[in-house]
């Protein structure tokens, strides 16, 4: 039957096409049967004479083949033009309302079914893409939310400890004028940051959003600041902080928010796997700005030094408390926008360490 089916070549045909040919195909053949049929009736007649059974038994044989025909000609057109391409979109109707769309359909056919199934594999896949990229966005929302839940405890942490000591202290008189206004100051840069960052929740889509807004600083102030930072962080981890410098006074322009959170993102994740001491080493020069932050720990494994950049990486660290796996991928991101890089090694004596760099003007 398939033979023949493919010998009348039907999936060249339009479903009209098809369904006239199988129409005078059945209709030579049932022609011919029923002419078989009129001659053995003659037959029958000739040998047994005028019998009252011969007209109605041919009659009803006649109407028999008439049905047979129509019956046949259907189940070949079903078989030959409906069943496979119906079987093909029920199973991908199946499969999309179990939300599965990492399939495709195909038909070889040039008839109306097969442009059909066309039409829908192209709304098939037309559809996963929106679904990827609906997922994406999804994602890249969490991320941020997950990314600012992240960066805000550090400022956060800097003036609940400022106003700790400042309540402590400035009742009995023990701080300097100078030293309490350094510590509003401090404040006051942070009371600023969050401020941006309950802006810029309301505005960025993905992390490649982040607006740069570069500023003059010198180096000084600037590194005075991310220091008192890197203190708080160590301090909440009963790690000891050290820092050095290996340049002259300038002044460079950058985004210090940026920086400053590259900063606190790569000195949280040294002081989770140091032992005791964490080291900050500042270098400028060529119109970089390199900050290098290193730590006494049991360093990066062969895996982290491959992964360890990649978003929501944690290798064998994991704690349901903390939001980790997105720090160095942050400082990567960040430093590409401010023109810089991010590099992460193991120490020569041992421990990890990560170097940032970014693109600054300096003004000497």
């Amino acid at each position: 039957m398939d033979k023949f089916m493919n010998a009348l070549l039907l999936k060249r045909f339009t479903l009209l096409q098809s369904f006239i040919l199988l129409c005078v195909v059945t209709l030579i053949v049932m022609l011919v049967v029923i002419t078989m049929e009129f001659a053995l009736a003659e037959n029958l007649r000739l040998r047994f004479g005028e019998t009252d059974w011969v007209l109605p038994s041919l009659v009803a044989t006649v109407l028999l083949t008439v049905a047979a025909g129509i019956v046949t000609m259907a189940v070949l057109f079903y078989r030959s033009k409906l069943k496979r391409p119906l079987e093909l979109l029920k199973h991908a109707s199946e499969n999309i309302s179990a939300n599965d769309l990492s399939f495709s359909i195909s038909y070889d056919s040039r008839d109306e079914m097969g442009e059909l199934i066309a039409a829908f594999e192209n709304m098939r896949s037309q559809l996963e893409k929106n679904v990827k990229t609906l997922w994406r966005s999804v994602e890249e929302r969490k991320q941020l939310n997950a990314i600012f839940a992240h960066d805000l405890r550090t400022p956060l942490s800097v003036l609940k400890g400022n106003a700790e000591l400042l309540a402590t202290y400035l009742p009995e008189k023990k701080l300097s004028e100078e030293k309490v206004l350094d510590l509003i100051h401090t404040m006051n840069l942070h009371i600023l940051r969050l401020e941006n960052y309950t802006e810029a929740m309301n505005s960025i889509q993905k992390l490649e959003d982040v607006p740069m807004q570069h500023q003059t600083m010198d180096t000084i102030s600037f590194t005075t600041l991310l220091n008192d930072s890197a203190e708080q962080i160590a301090n909440q981890s009963g790690i000891r902080f050290v820092s050095n410098t290996e340049y002259d006074n300038t002044i460079i322009q950058v985004d210090p928010y940026i920086i400053m959170q590259i900063f606190e993102n790569m000195v949280a994740n040294g002081t989770r796997y140091a032992a005791s001491q964490l080291n900050v080493h500042y270098d400028i020069q060529d119109g970089m700005m390199k900050i290098t932050v290193s730590d006494d720990g049991p360093g990066f494994s062969d895996e982290a030094l491959l992964k360890a950049v990649l978003p929501f990486y944690r290798g064998e660290v994991w704690d349901a408390s903390e939001h980790r796996g997105l720090g160095l991928y942050v400082c990567k991101l960040f430093c590409e926008k401010h023109e810089g890089s991010l590099q992460i090694a193991n120490g020569p004596n041992g421990g990890g360490s990560v170097t940032a760099s970014f693109r600054t003007q300096v003004d000497k």
